[in-house]
C-alpha cells in the first residue's frame, strides 16, 4: 500500500471495518472486462456469504472462474477544499481476494443464511425449505485483505 499511514493492518478493526459496511462488492472475470456487482453479504470466521437466485451472470461467471476480489467501504463522507482539486473523502474501507463456492446442503445454506441476516438484524427469520431450495448461499472463503482508513485531519486514521 502505498500510503502506509492510512494502512490498517489489525485484523480486529479490518474485521470492524467489514461489520459496519453496508454492501459488498465482488469483482468477477469476464471475458473483456471485469464484472463487479454489488451484494448484501454476511462475514463470519474468514468467510463472506451472500446469496443470489440461481442463475444469471454472476452466478455463471463464479462457475467458469471462482478467484473473486471484493471490496466494502464504511463512514463515506465528503471533506471540503478551498477549491475541488483540494476535496477529499473520509472513509474506511477493506479489499480482499478470495475464492467463491455454492453452498449445497441445505443445514450449510441456513447458517450461511443466517449470518447474512445477522449483519443487518437481530430480529428472528425463518426460511420456508421450498424458498431455500430456490436460492444460492455463496460463501467466498478470504485469502487476503487490507483495510485503509482516511479521515479528516485530527483524527485518527489507521491502526
Amino acid at each position: 500500500m502505498r500510503r502506509k499511514d492510512k494502512e490498517v493492518i489489525d485484523p480486529q478493526k479490518i474485521e470492524a471495518i467489514i461489520e459496519s459496511a453496508s454492501i459488498l462488492r465482488i469483482a468477477l472475470f469476464d471475458d473483456f472486462y471485469p464484472y463487479v456487482v454489488p451484494v448484501t453479504f454476511g462475514y463470519h470466521e474468514g468467510k463472506l456469504y451472500f446469496h443470489s437466485a440461481p442463475e444469471g451472470k454472476k452466478i455463471d461467471l463464479i462457475k467458469r472462474n471462482n478467484r473473486v476480489c471484493f471490496e466494502t467501504e464504511a463512514d463515506c463522507y465528503p471533506i471540503k477544499g478551498d477549491v475541488p482539486c483540494k476535496w477529499s473523502m473520509s472513509y474506511a474501507s477493506v479489499i480482499g481476494f478470495g475464492r467463491a463456492c455454492f453452498i449445497e446442503d441445505p443445514e450449510e445454506k441456513m447458517k450461511g443464511l443466517a449470518v447474512i441476516f445477522r449483519h443487518y438484524s437481530d430480529d428472528p427469520f425463518e426460511i420456508p425449505d421450498t424458498s431455500l431450495a430456490r436460492i444460492s448461499v455463496i460463501e467466498i472463503e478470504v485469502e487476503s485483505m487490507t483495510g485503509k482508513i482516511s479521515k479528516k485531519p485530527g483524527e485518527v486514521a489507521a491502526g
